[in-house]
C-alpha cells in the first residue's frame, strides 16, 4: 500500500496524521519539539524525587538521603562504535545506554536517571529515531532509570548519542579500581569475548550471524547487559575490594585495576569463561581463543577482586546476582601481569599481553 499523501493546513505545517506519515518522513521533517514531544509520550510517570523533568530549561532532581551521587557520561559515534549497517536502530538505543549503566555497576550504584544529548543527521528516518528511543527506554525501564531531560540537535555528521547517568550508592560502599591487594583472588561475571566474536560475525556478514549457534554472541554485541544488579549486591555485601567493568576487553581491564590497585596479577588462561560460540569462531579462523578474548571489548562484564577471608559475603553475591561468577587468578606482590602456563607445557609463565580497544588508535 502507498503511504498516505501528506496535507498541510494553512500555515503549511503538515497535518497528516503522525502514524501515516512517520512511515517516510526523517528527522528533517520534524521540529525539536515534535521530536521531544515523541519521547515524552512514552515515559513513565515522574517518580516523586523528580521535582521537575523534561519540559523545562533544567531538571530539578531531590537527592537520595544519606548517599553519594555517582555520576557517568559516555558517547557512542556512528562509524566510531557502531555500524548501521548490521546493528539496528533499536540496538543502537539500548547500546547508549547500556555502556553507561555498565560504569555505575562497577561503583555499585543503583541507577536513578539519565539525561540524553542526540546528534541527529537530518537524513535519519523518523521510525529509525523511534525505535532507537524505543530501545533506550526499555532498557531504562528494566533498570528503574528515568529519563529526566537532555539535548536534540541536527547533525551534518554522523549520529552521536551522548548519555549522562546518575545513581546514588552509600558513601563507604563506593567501589573503585583501586581496592586490591596481594592475596586478592580474580573474579569475572558471565562470558568474555562473545561480543567480539558476535561483532566479527556480523562484520564478515556471516550466515552463522544469525543462526541459533551464534545468537549468544551476536546477541551480546548489540544488546549487551550491563550488570547492574550484581554490582549493587557486591556494594551492599562489601564483597569485591576493586572491581571494574569491561568495555575495552579483559587485558585491559586487568591491567586498570592492578595499576590503580599497585599490584600484579597471575591469571590462569584455562579459567577464563569463554562463549563456546565464541570459541569455536575464533579456532575456525585461526586465532586462539585465549588470545581474542583477551583483546576483545564490548562484554560489560564486571571484573572484580575479592579479599579471601570474605567469601560468604561473595556467596550472597552468587545467589542473588542473576550470572555466572568464575575466578581467573589471583593478585601478587610482585607488580608483574603474568599468564601462567599449565604444569609442564613449552613455554611456561608469560607476561599478560597488553590488548584491548584503542579509542584515539
Amino acid at each position: 500500500m502507498a503511504p498516505a499523501a501528506s496535507t498541510r493546513d494553512i500555515t503549511g505545517k503538515d497535518t497528516t496524521p503522525e502514524t501515516s506519515r512517520s512511515s517516510f518522513a526523517t528527522i528533517a521533517d520534524m521540529s525539536e519539539r515534535d521530536l521531544v514531544a515523541r519521547i515524552q509520550r512514552r515515559l513513565p510517570p515522574a517518580p516523586p524525587w523528580m521535582l521537575l523533568g523534561i519540559g523545562d530549561d533544567a531538571a530539578v532532581i531531590e537527592p537520595e538521603r544519606n548517599r553519594a551521587e555517582v555520576l557517568s557520561v559516555d558517547a557512542l559515534v556512528e562509524g566510531v562504535h557502531f555500524d548501521t549497517s548490521f546493528v539496528p536502530p533499536d540496538a543502537i538505543g539500548h547500546r547508549a545506554l547500556a555502556v553507561n549503566l555498565s560504569d555505575l555497576a562497577a561503583m555499585g550504584a543503583t541507577p536513578r536517571l539519565a539525561l540524553l544529548s542526540l546528534v541527529l543527521p537530518a537524513a535519519l528516518a523518523v521510525d529509525a529515531f523511534d525505535a532507537m528511543v524505543g530501545g533506550l527506554l526499555r532498557l531504562a525501564s528494566a533498570h528503574a532509570t528515568h529519563v529526566a531531560g537532555g539535548n536534540l540537535t541536527r547533525s551534518p555528521g554522523p549520529l552521536l548519542l551522548d548519555i549522562t547517568v546518575a545513581g546514588h550508592v552509600k558513601r563507604r560502599q563506593a567501589m573503585t579500581r583501586g581496592g586490591a591487594r596481594p592475596g586478592d583472588e580474580i573474579y569475572v561475571s558471565g562470558t568474555v569475548g562473545s561480543a567480539g566474536a558476535g561483532l566479527q560475525m556480523l562484520e564478515a556478514a556471516s550466515p552463522l550471524a544469525v543462526s541459533d549457534a551464534a545468537g549468544p554472541c551476536v546477541r551480546r554485541y548489540l544488546y549487551p547487559e550491563p550488570r547492574v544488579r550484581l554490582g549493587m549486591l557486591l556494594s551492599r555485601n562489601r564483597a569485591a575490594s576493586a572491581c571494574i567493568d569491561l568495555s575495552d576487553g579483559l587485558s585491559d581491564g586487568l591491567y586498570r585495576l592492578a595499576e590503580a590497585s599497585g599490584v600484579g596479577m597471575a591469571i590462569d588462561p584455562r579459567a577464563l569463561p569463554i562463549e563456546p560460540a565464541a570459541r569455536a569462531w575464533f579456532a575456525a579462523r585461526g586465532i586462539h581463543p585465549v588470545a581474542a578474548s583477551l583483546a576483545a571489548g564490548d562484554d560489560y562484564e564486571l571484573l572484580f577482586t575479592v579479599r579471601p577471608r570474605t567469601g560468604r559475603r561473595l556467596a550472597a553475591a552468587i545467589r542473588h546476582g542473576g550470572t555466572a561468577l568464575t575466578r581467573i587468578g589471583v593478585c601478587t606482590a610482585d607488580r608483574a601481569m603474568v599468564l601462567k602456563g599449565a604444569p609442564g607445557e613449552p613455554g611456561g609463565d608469560q607476561e599478560l599481553p597488553r590488548v584491548g580497544y584503542g579509542h584515539f588508535q
